[in-house]
C-alpha cells in the first residue's frame, strides 16, 4: 500500500510541475507543492522501505523526472502547450536627413500631447513641446529624436 502512495505522490508531483511549467508559469504553489511532494515520495521511500529503495526512488526523481517532463514538452502533443509565436514588429525611425530643426508642418490629428503630423511629405509621430495642439495647425520642429519629433505651433498673427 505505501508503495502506491509513493507512486501516487511522484504522479501527482510531475503533475503539478507540469502545470507549474504550462498553465502559470513563474514560482507558484503548483511548482513548490510538486517539488515538495517528490520530495515526501523519496522520504516516505526512505522511510517505508530502507536506504536502498529510498536511493532508487531519489534516483528516478533526479533523472527521471526531468527526463519525461523534457519528452512530454518535444512530443507533438507537448509542441501545442509550448508559446512558438514571435514578434515582428518595428519601430518608425526617423530619418535626421529628411527632417531637421526648423522645418515646418501640420498636424494630421490632435496632439495630446502627441499625435500624427506631416512634414516634407512624410507622416510622423510628434510631440508637442507646448500641450494640447489642434488639428490642421501649422507646426515646427524644435527637436529630433530617434522616433519622434518635438514640435510647436507657429503663431499665425
Amino acid at each position: 500500500m505505501t508503495i502506491l502512495i509513493i507512486l501516487f505522490l511522484i504522479f501527482l508531483g510531475i503533475l503539478l510541475l507540469l502545470l507549474e511549467f504550462v498553465v502559470i508559469p513563474g514560482i507558484t504553489i503548483a511548482g513548490i507543492g510538486g517539488v515538495i511532494l517528490l520530495g515526501a515520495s523519496v522520504y516516505l521511500a526512505f522511510d517505508a522501505y530502507g536506504v536502498v529503495a529510498g536511493i532508487l526512488t531519489l534516483a528516478f526523481v533526479i533523472i527521471a523526472v526531468p527526463i519525461i517532463v523534457y519528452r512530454l514538452f518535444q512530443s507533438r502533443s507537448g509542441q501545442r502547450l509550448l508559446l512558438n509565436s514571435e514578434i515582428d514588429g518595428h519601430v518608425d525611425k526617423i530619418d535626421e536627413l529628411q527632417i531637421k530643426v526648423g522645418d515646418e508642418g501640420i498636424t494630421l490629428g490632435r496632439l495630446a500631447p502627441t499625435g500624427r503630423v506631416k512634414i516634407n511629405n512624410l507622416n510622423m509621430e510628434a510631440k508637442s513641446a507646448t500641450g494640447f495642439v489642434d488639428q490642421n495647425v501649422k507646426i515646427k520642429v524644435i527637436e529630433v529624436y530617434k522616433t519622434q519629433v518635438l514640435v510647436e505651433p507657429i503663431n499665425q498673427e
